[in-house]
């Protein structure tokens, strides 16, 4: 395990939420470099006495490159993730830098936000006849995105999260109703801080979304959901489930209002 470089998710918050692998790694770890104040100080807690603990929050890849090379030799080494780290982790880019090193590396992954804000909100993200597609996305500011925002929001009938947006939900509510016909009563929920004990819940549409997330000052460590899957409402009975495999059943409007 020594002289190599073990990427860790931590989860989305809750410490108990890190994979059991993940935590056994940790709590050999001769050296932690860390994401900053996004990961959970619980967790930390777990490592030896004697373990070099370092942020990551104030430095460059430059910097974060000089790290790993005074410090890989002979140490079980981890770079703490929040999440899970193939989203929005910057791995790629670290993960160069050690191939050109020759230096070994494995990915432990963890649990993303989106998954455990799901857990939280208490609802299914692929719902039979309304979403059986998932789209994570982020809206384009300081950081572009290549995919031009019209074209996932077109995409109608998916389950859209998008991370690290609440502060452009604007552009998202613009571009959701001026450039691809959304609606005003589109279900449009925010999940601040999903499993911390800070965690919040706003629940509302286009139409008032952006008042509720200023009403409740939510200005980072957000998800934004976004779609009908949130009303949580079958419109066919589920393959799995249909007493006839063959068939798809359509919901009639009364049976779904009934459930």
């Amino acid at each position: 395990m020594k002289d190599k470089v073990f990427f860790i998710g931590a989860g989305p918050g809750d410490p108990d939420l890190i994979t059991v692998k993940g935590k056994s790694i940790l709590e050999q770890a001769d050296v932690i470099l860390y994401t900053g104040s996004l990961v959970p100080k619980e967790v930390l807690t777990w490592a030896k006495n004697d373990c070099l603990i370092q942020s990551s929050e104030n430095m460059t890849y430059h910097e974060i490159f000089q790290f790993y090379k005074e410090n890989i030799k002979n140490n079980i080494f981890v770079r703490l993730h929040t999440g899970d780290p193939s989203i929005y982790s910057t791995i790629a880019k670290q993960i160069e830098y050690l191939n050109t090193q020759n230096i070994q590396f494995e990915i432990i992954p963890g649990v993303t936000s989106a998954f455990a804000a799901a857990a939280s909100l208490g609802i299914e993200l692929t719902i039979p006849g309304v979403s059986q597609t998932i789209i994570l996305s982020r809206v384009p500011g300081r950081t572009p995105n290549p995919e031009p925002l019209e074209n996932i929001l077109n995409c109608k009938s998916s389950s859209h999260i998008f991370y690290l947006s609440v502060k452009l939900i604007h552009i998202l509510k613009k571009t959701a109703i001026n450039n691809c016909g959304y609606s005003l009563n589109t279900p449009c929920w925010v999940v601040e801080k999903a499993t911390w004990q800070e965690e919040r819940v706003i629940k509302g549409t286009l139409d008032d979304i952006i008042l509720k997330v200023k009403e409740a000052n939510i200005r980072g460590n957000a998800l934004i959901y976004l779609g009908y899957f949130l009303h949580q409402k079958e419109e066919f009975v589920s393959h799995l489930y249909n007493n006839n495999p063959y068939v798809w059943k359509k919901l009639s409007k009364q049976e779904t209002s009934n459930e």
